[in-house]
């Protein structure tokens, strides 16, 4: 239990280990210069009793609420950063009341109790905890691939089945993550932000405070976590317009133009704002952790999406016959304006019915939607010329350094003071989850539909593009995604089978989310200094538990939620709307019911769209040019094309004020009261964001097993979402929509 082993003996080159590092050896990025402890103590306990039994329950406790939030009408994705904060009290109450006593196991002596609660123990309770947040936070799509199998398309699907799909995706990501070490963990460059803020908040939950200074940030996240619980009672039940708070429809309430312009829910939500802590960090996560300059990148390309170029197309131009439909939705629809009906195309075998395809008539996207979708492939392409241009010659000097002797800096030469993980060990978890994957393809072929030879194919595309996504959020924070390349691609080969197009984003895409979860985490392993042989037993052993509370409590939120992602079965304001998982589905339809070439290949309506991935891959050049040509002025290299383009990614499910109240919350904390009142940033920010993420969960979960389970939901003006009806109102003369006034 209480491990002191996987270190060899300090040698000559570890003697620094007490003392400051060299300058010829100390980091090169500043911000983790400053806050990443240069020292280390190999004799520390890490895996002890306390260690696991506290990062199992974390893991969890976060699963689950992860996964219940997930089908919520406003997710939230609750980072690890809050049972950061919440174990800390609970292990140092455990060192003092658990039994010192030694006791024999197998050979070896270990004690509940070895000492005081320390920091590496704290660290791998937080690796355990990681991985309840990548398996069931925002990602976790695996999860939506059962979720669409068995309730948009009513299949019938085995608990082993869905489980299987779930796991090998995890631990294929996992066998990525060890193959990538030496490209994504070991350089100096790749420093992973967001592990930077996790640091700074282990020191400052472990080194002593004087109560002189003022709130101790315990103290400050109890208060903060309080408030938050009790003031998500107003926007999660009482005054649920806090959610969407769309002034611009009071003030013009038979407008539909104003509607479309001010409507929070489905506009473009200008003036509106949330007041949902919820809403803000339901898609990009927690603006108070993401680093200033990604968030201007960011805000660029949302402001260029939604102020400029979907006004020209609706307005001005017509694009993609725009004014037929809403502005903003995530629903299908035929060429009259009404909601595309998927079950008047789908045959028993769950594919496409050509002859019924053709009599029902071709399918629409609103503007916004498909505008995003082409957002995606600029985005696809940018990520690869980017990282060529700008890390390129990094990752080539990396690969010739794997085999020589290169200067390590000094958290990497401390690493060394521990047993590594061979790569076999990673090789058996890649092998192993391949091999089962593949008979997957054979032993639920029907159910699963991607044959073999489709689930080798998306493998290769995890690999081929792992590298490069996990170079930008390694230096930005930042993941671009690739999830409609992957449909593309695979919708092209084998059109007109949704559930084949689902399986193989799930291999060929989310097992590359996994792998970044993975990488951040061994670098977070890195920082800290834990012992490499120590971070792969809590992963491994945390994926497997998270990925089995993970589906269990997504079984039984469908089975027992009465019409959950049934918009039109539930009242307007359910809580239950599916918005991740609807688009899911609609990226199914989309890409493998009927296929990329019906929609984007000559003839289709949506063809010129693909120009965008010749676009995206000239864009970084000439910003690349720029940065060589004035190496001075160093804000040019900041310009990141693949980042800005993620200013309107995710459009729909995320809204327009979603992520207009993440840039605003951001430009608040990170700017702001960063540069005015650096001290309380440095002390409380961190703090501040675990703090929010948590009061609001546990008054989400209570709100629903007392109140929202029963039934008992208020109906009244505040209750209701969104006050803009007429905001999802075609403006094309002859579209007959009920509800809506009709052109002439």
């Amino acid at each position: 239990m209480a491990s002191k082993d996987d270190h060899r003996p300090p040698g000559d080159a570890e003697k620094q280990n007490g003392a400051a590092a060299p300058s010829d050896e100390r980091c090169s990025v500043e911000e983790v210069a400053l806050v990443v402890p240069e020292t280390d103590d190999p004799t520390i306990p890490v895996m002890t009793f306390r260690t696991w039994t506290l990062g199992l329950t974390s893991c969890v406790i976060l699963i689950f609420l992860n996964t219940f939030f997930t089908y919520r009408t406003q997710p939230l994705v609750i980072s690890a950063i809050l049972m950061q904060i919440a174990v800390l009290p609970i292990g140092r109450f455990m060192a003092r009341v658990l039994p010192t006593t030694e006791y024999s196991l197998l050979g070896r002596r270990f004690s509940l109790n070895p000492g005081p609660f320390n920091i590496k123990e704290h660290v791998i309770i937080t690796i355990f905890a990681n991985c309840g947040v990548s398996t069931g936070g925002g990602d976790a799509y695996s999860i939506g691939a059962v979720t669409v199998m068995k309730t948009y398309y009513k299949q019938k699907l085995s608990f082993l089945c869905a489980f299987l799909i779930v796991l090998t995706t995890q631990i294929l990501g996992y066998g990525w993550a060890g193959m990538l070490r030496r490209y994504l963990v070991d350089p100096v460059e790749m420093w992973w932000p967001s592990n930077v803020a996790q640091v700074s908040l282990f020191r400052a939950l472990h080194e002593k405070e004087h109560k002189s200074k003022g709130c101790t940030r315990m103290r400050f996240f109890l208060i903060a976590m309080g408030a938050s619980f009790l003031y998500y009672a107003l926007p999660g039940y009482l005054f649920m317009i806090l959610t969407f708070f769309s002034w611009v429809c009071w003030a013009w309430p038979h407008s539909i133009t104003a509607q479309q312009v001010g409507s929070a829910y489905h506009g473009l939500g200008v003036g509106a704002f949330t007041f949902d802590w919820a809403g803000i960090s339901a898609y990009h996560g927690s603006p108070l952790v993401t680093p200033w300059t990604s968030i201007v990148n960011v805000g660029v390309g949302f402001i260029i999406f939604i102020y400029i170029i979907v006004p020209l197309c609706y307005w001005k131009y017509n694009t993609f016959d725009a004014r037929k439909f809403p502005i903003f939705s995530n629903k299908l629809f035929r060429s009259n304006g009404h909601e595309y009906d998927t079950t008047k195309i789908l045959n028993s075998q769950f594919k496409l019915d050509i002859p019924a395809y053709n009599d029902y008539g071709k399918l629409y996207l609103s503007p916004l939607f498909a505008l995003s979708i082409g957002s995606g492939f600029a985005r696809f392409t940018a990520t690869l010329t980017h990282v060529a241009l700008f890390h390129g010659r990094d990752i080539i000097r990396q690969s010739q350094a794997a085999v020589t002797n290169a200067k390590l800096d000094i958290h990497a030469k401390l690493m060394r003071n521990y047993k590594q993980v061979p790569q076999w060990w990673f090789l058996i978890l890649l092998v192993g989850s391949t091999v089962v994957s593949l008979m997957m393809s054979f032993i639920w072929k029907e159910q699963v539909q991607l044959q073999w030879w489709g689930m080798l194919f998306a493998f290769g595309l995890a690999w081929i593009v792992t590298l490069p996504i996990g170079v930008i959020q390694a230096t930005t924070n930042q993941q671009p995604g690739y999830d409609i390349i992957a449909q593309f691609i695979i919708g092209y080969v084998l059109p007109g089978q949704p559930i084949a197009n689902l399986i193989f984003k799930m291999y060929g895409r989310i097992s590359t989310v996994h792998a970044l979860s993975f990488l951040s985490d061994l670098k977070l392993g890195q920082y800290m200094k834990i012992p490499p042989r120590c971070m792969y037993v809590a992963q491994l052993v945390g994926t497997v538990v998270a990925a089995l509370v993970n589906l269990a409590v997504a079984w039984w939120m469908l089975e027992n939620i009465n019409d959950i992602c049934d918009v039109e079965g539930q009242h307007p304001d359910s809580p239950w709307t599916c918005p991740k998982y609807r688009v899911t589905f609609d990226a199914s339809v989309i890409w493998g019911l009927i296929g990329p070439r019906r929609l984007f290949g000559p003839g289709g309506l949506y063809r010129n769209l693909v120009w965008l991935f010749l676009i995206g891959a000239v864009l970084p050049v000439p910003i690349w040019v720029l940065s060589k040509i004035f190496p001075e002025k160093k804000w040019i290299a900041l310009i990141n094309i693949p980042v800005i383009s993620y200013g309107f990614a995710g459009m729909p499910p995320a809204t327009p004020t979603n992520i207009a109240s993440w840039l605003t919350t951001g430009m608040i904390f990170n700017y702001f009261v960063f540069k005015y009142h650096k001290r309380w940033w440095q002390k409380y920010n961190y703090v501040l964001s675990a703090a929010l993420d948590a009061g609001t969960a546990f008054m989400g979960v209570l709100l629903f097993f007392a109140l929202q389970n029963n039934n008992r939901n208020l109906k009244w003006w505040g209750s209701e979402l969104d006050h803009c009806p007429l905001a999802s109102c075609p403006t094309e003369p002859g579209i007959v929509v009920k509800g809506c006034p009709v052109f002439t």
